[in-house]
């Protein structure tokens, strides 16, 4: 059966991937990204150039899918800002950037679309396993591991706070993925699995995760701890 998805941060990597697989299913999917040049709009695909770190635009992007009548089955998350900096050079500005967007503009995005998302469906967001207590640590991510534990603490808040009523809400904190959103971080490491083998099963649990899921952080990481 068909279904409909926002998804963002699809202008490459694990988004990109995730829509390709999306639409070649028949899914139909609304494509939020800063560039969205990669992707062109067809019956399955509605790409939106959309900063998220920009309430208003947000907001636009709501009432147009209201208006529209759309009902969404699935919001996925994926949108991410990363920095590899040593904690002795980061500054305020570079925490509030990462933050912006991975904390601030998922919650907008997530506030405003709940009223059109149904409630047996789910709101998915993509964390990292940095961003999960006990795990392996990496010097130079202290923005973006502790934005992802920000996110992980919401999401179980949030499927908390809906539990009555839905839609179900989980986190999948993935490991290192050969992304080249990582290439740029970590040149020269290479991740032990694909971005397009990763979207397979992201696509899979954003759609059937929340018969079995609530308010649960999920590893997706072969490493240990």
């Amino acid at each position: 059966m068909s279904k409909t998805l926002v998804i963002t941060g699809v202008s490459r990597g694990i988004g990109f991937a995730m829509v390709q697989h999306a639409t070649q299913a028949g899914h139909r999917v609304y494509a939020l990204s800063r560039t969205i040049q990669s992707l062109k709009k067809s019956d399955l695909l509605y790409p939106y150039a959309i900063d998220l770190t920009d309430e208003n635009a947000i907001a636009d992007f709501a009432n147009e899918l209201k208006q529209q009548g759309v009902q969404i089955d699935a919001l996925v998350n994926n949108a991410g800002a990363l920095e590899n900096k040593p904690f002795s050079e980061t500054t305020t500005a570079i925490f509030e950037s990462v933050y912006r967007v991975n904390v601030f503009g998922l919650a907008s995005l997530t506030r405003l679309l709940l009223p059109l998302i149904d409630l047996k469906g789910q709101v998915l967001n993509i964390s990292s396993i940095g961003g999960v207590d006990g795990s392996s640590k990496f010097p130079g991510l202290a923005a973006y591991s502790s934005s992802k534990g920000a996110v992980n603490i919401l999401t179980e808040l949030l499927a908390e706070e809906y539990k009555a009523t839905g839609p179900a809400f989980n986190a999948l904190a993935l490991g290192a993925v050969q992304t080249e959103m990582l290439a740029q971080a970590f040149p020269g490491f290479k991740a032990p699995v694909s971005a397009d083998e990763v979207a397979s099963y992201i696509l899979k649990f954003a759609l059937e995760g929340q018969q079995f899921f609530n308010g649960k952080i999920l590893p997706v990481s072969s490493s240990t701890p």
